[in-house]
């Protein structure tokens, strides 16, 4: 028996096992979605403060210089976190929220009012001003004044600038001042604890430098307020901003998950009531506009989506998809539909073809459920709509020409003795391609390439669409584990280059994240399926 031959007739179990966990890999994903996770409860549903920002809704970002919150509108928002909050804080004076003292004294609230301080001085004189007036009008219902929000972090002011605001603001008014910024940049700026009240750090364990996983989260808190209470002895320290995120990309294990948020927000209740700890959450509403800062995790912060509903309860198990059923059903009309479709013309015979079709079409139907609820969460325009529904179009047409190719394969007589010619080429765009399927192989290493090139350089906010990707790399691997009566003929250079790219670019993703993040492992093996093909094309051609 030759090496061809026994490779040969283990081809087809291999196909079969692949394509039957790829659909059970589908269904399972689902299904762990919809299940609920059962979480610590928090201690109340009340929470000291919570970071307020109103611009929420299709097109409102604080970009826009016209923009502009109407009183009703806080009015309506702060009555309702009343029930929740004791305290919000904000980030700005201008566009409306200058309003925000007054209204939020009418419902029992204290409010952290903060002045946004940048480059422009003009508009941080304007910010001061209104502060200055707000201070003397509102000041019974302000906790504290926070003028600056992590301005050292962004490098738009000297520490010596900042801590002429902070002294001016101090020295016209009895309401306590401080300072906002990443515990780090406390660290590295000492100084302005002199000309504060006290300190207001901000610890984000999933934007961490190092980021923390949500099971360890709450004990790295602890540890860093914990030391800079010692860094800053006589000082008060309140924790500014800390959250979790509940969508968005994972960081190493740092998964952005809605289960995650709301594990890391009652394990930070249950800790805050050990401790004397002032601290503010981040943040009331989800803030879509923050996608175009941070990309989709930087939209998924609240504990209110943007409609105002809370994302999860304060006690009970926490479920992440409840709507995971839909993609079920995705994965069960891609079935229908690919059977329909592919027993069409057929020049096969046997139940083996059309179960190949079935799980075929559940397993694309599932991966594309995965890549709609991505843009879901992700897209922030027509135009990105546009290109993900277009490419998830593309995905659909791909998978079902390779399961026809599939099907027919895993259908046909085994005959493993003969080996076949090298299919003829055909010409697409002029262009001499191996065989019919290359032009879609070539297509999508392209652009699995391109993408991976952004994410090994500019990744940091960049989502994973592996259920896009998961369609043709797993379909092109199946076909070339298939062709086995095929004597393979030379890849394009140009093929031949994409496949070392797309190896090379997997691993560095995966290195970049340390080897910590499943997700990464993920992506890798969808860039080795793609260029694996290729590879051991050109190899066996060359010999």
């Amino acid at each position: 028996m030759t090496p061809h031959t026994s490779y040969a007739r283990l081809a087809r179990p291999l196909a079969w096992i692949v394509l039957v966990l790829a659909a059970a890999f589908g269904a399972a994903y689902w299904w762990l979605l919809g299940r609920p996770v059962d979480l610590p409860d928090s201690p109340t549903a009340k929470i000291a403060c919570v970071s307020y920002a109103p611009f929420r809704f299709d097109g409102e970002t604080p970009f826009d210089p016209h923009a502009f919150v109407s009183p009703e509108r806080i009015d309506a928002d702060l009555k309702d976190l009343s029930t929740r909050f004791d305290c919000v804080r904000t980030y700005s004076m201008s566009q409306g929220l200058g309003a925000v003292p007054e209204i939020a004294g009418r419902y029992g609230m204290k409010v952290l009012m903060g002045v946004w301080l940048g480059r422009d001085l003009a508009a941080n004189e304007r910010e001061m001003e209104q502060a200055l007036s707000a201070a003397k009008r509102d000041a019974r219902n302000l906790r504290g004044i926070v003028v600056g929000n992590e301005v050292l972090l962004r490098r738009e002011l000297s520490e010596k600038a900042l801590a002429g605001y902070i002294e001016r603001m101090n020295a016209a008014t009895d309401v306590p001042v401080t300072y906002a910024d990443v515990w780090e940049f406390w660290q590295q700026h000492p100084a302005l604890a002199k000309v504060t009240d006290y300190v207001t750090i901000h610890i984000l364990p999933y934007w961490e430098d190092e980021p923390v996983a949500p099971q360890k989260a709450i004990r790295h808190v602890a540890d860093v307020y914990q030391r800079m209470k010692a860094e800053f002895p006589g000082k008060q320290v309140m924790i500014g901003e800390t959250g979790w995120p509940s969508e968005g990309r994972t960081r190493r294990d740092a998964s952005a998950s809605l289960v995650n948020e709301a594990r890391y927000l009652r394990e930070f209740l249950n800790y805050a009531a050990t401790v004397d700890m002032p601290y503010n959450v981040i943040e009331a509403f989800d803030q879509p506009w923050k996608r175009d800062l941070e990309g989709t995790v930087g939209g998924f912060w609240g504990i209110f989506d943007v409609q105002g509903r809370p994302k999860f309860a304060m006690s009970g198990p926490v479920v992440e998809e409840p709507r995971w059923t839909w993609a079920i059903g995705a994965g069960g009309i891609g079935a229908v539909l690919f059977l329909a479709g592919g027993i069409l013309r057929r020049r096969w015979h046997g139940v083996g073809g059309a179960v190949s079709l079935a799980l075929s079409g559940f397993a694309t139907g599932t991966a594309l459920a995965a890549h709609a609820r991505l843009l879901v969460f992700a897209c922030r325009d027509a135009l990105e709509w546009t290109v993900g529904i277009a490419a998830g179009a593309v995905a659909a047409v791909t998978a079902f020409t390779l399961a026809r190719a599939i099907a027919a394969r895993l259908a046909a007589p085994m005959n493993s003795a003969d080996i076949a010619p090298p299919p003829a080429q055909r010409q697409f765009w002029g262009i001499a391609w191996t065989d019919a399927f290359t032009p879609q192989r070539f297509l999508w290493m392209f652009v699995l390439a391109l993408y991976g090139i952004l994410m090994v350089f500019n990744g940091r906010y960049r989502d994973f669409p592996i259920g896009l990707f998961a369609v043709p790399s797993i379909g092109f691997l199946m076909l070339a584990m298939l062709r086995t009566r095929e004597r393979p003929s030379m890849p394009l250079l140009e093929e031949r280059l994409l496949a070392i790219w797309l190896v090379m670019l997997g691993a560095a993703v995966v290195a970049q994240e340390l080897g910590a993040n499943a997700v990464a492992w993920g992506w890798l093996a969808l860039n080795l399926a793609l260029a694996l093909p290729v590879l051991l094309a050109w190899r066996k051609a060359a010999t």
